[in-house]
């Protein structure tokens, strides 16, 4: 029985054999990836240089980005390697350091959609109180938390990945270290890696949900007592780009984590996979500032004066 130090390495099946698939994938991921680092480090640059964005929405929406250009570059690199590459390997090392950052960073994006929405529930609800309430001290320690919280999550859950024993068989069916595959290709060890995963995915989801939707009742209340039609439609334009990025990463993640590894559950995560670590980083910067009209503005501003 091989433990998993003993392994030197393991080999990533990825999405499909087909070599002019491979081909084709790689233009699309590669594109896919450039877009995601263009939005998302625009949107942070954007963010610092103009004075309209500094609040605290447009704060946790700049760390917002931040995670999503690190989430997609701890998969999509080795993706678009192992894609024109004969050998499509990953070191064990090399697949312990994923696992630890891809757990962390979904950790830290989901209680970073929970603070946004506990922030819009002040703006919404308690306006006059505000700039007091959400100050620049409050809002260092709300983003400190899913760092801080996320990473030792991430640690304890490698931890649990690191007792996992491997009879041999080294082929990962994924295109990159995910703790599903991982589990259903062990041999042993799998009882507590497998209940642990489900039970902190569970928790963490759950919690984070919680303060999710318990922010938006309060916010729909306040936005019912409005008696501005205007103050409505922009409370509702706010939000909808927020809740927007929580349907979509939430029903990926737990169609993903909230299972019992199987063949089958393995495969289907797959395909969901491809979304949340490549479309969802890319598709951020585009729900935030489409139907943004400060960003709009301060992109305009920008481009003025650069003229």
């Amino acid at each position: 029985m091989l433990n998993f130090t003993d392994v030197t390495e393991f080999i990533l099946l990825g999405l499909t054999s087909y070599r002019e698939w491979q081909v084709l994938f790689f233009v699309i991921f590669l594109m896919v990836y450039i877009i995601t680092m263009v939005g998302n480090i625009g949107v942070i640059a954007l963010i610092k240089i103009s004075p309209q964005l500094n609040s605290p929405m447009y704060f946790f929406l700049s760390h917002l980005s931040f995670v999503d250009v690190w989430f997609s570059s701890n998969v999509t690199p080795k993706l678009l390697e192992n894609l024109l590459s004969e050998t499509k390997t990953i070191s064990y090392a090399g697949c312990l350091i994923q696992c630890f950052f891809f757990i962390a960073l979904v950790h830290v994006e989901i209680f970073i959609l929970a603070v946004m929405a506990f922030d819009r529930y002040m703006a919404i609800g308690n306006p006059l109180l505000y700039s007091s309430k959400m100050s620049r001290v409050v809002c260092m320690r709300l983003i400190c938390f899913p760092y801080i919280y996320g990473f030792l999550t991430s640690l304890a859950a490698t931890l649990w990945t690191y007792g996992l024993y491997f009879c041999g068989k080294i082929e990962i069916n994924h295109f990159y270290c995910a703790d599903p595959p991982l589990i259903k290709m062990a041999c042993a060890g799998t009882f507590v890696k497998e209940y642990t995963m489900l039970i902190l995915a569970g928790i963490n989801f759950t919690y984070s949900l919680i303060v999710i939707i318990i922010s938006y009742i309060f916010i729909l209340i306040a936005i019912l007592r409005m008696r501005s039609a205007e103050g409505r439609r922009k409370a509702f334009s706010t939000c909808g780009s927020h809740l927007t990025a929580v349907i979509i990463f939430y029903g990926t993640l737990i169609f993903m984590y909230l299972r019992r590894p199987t063949e089958e559950s393995v495969e289907q995560g797959k395909m969901v996979a491809v979304f949340y670590t490549t479309v969802i980083p890319m598709l951020n910067p585009i729900i935030y500032t489409l139907r943004n009209k400060d960003v709009k503005e301060a992109m305009n501003k920008v481009i003025n004066r650069k003229s």
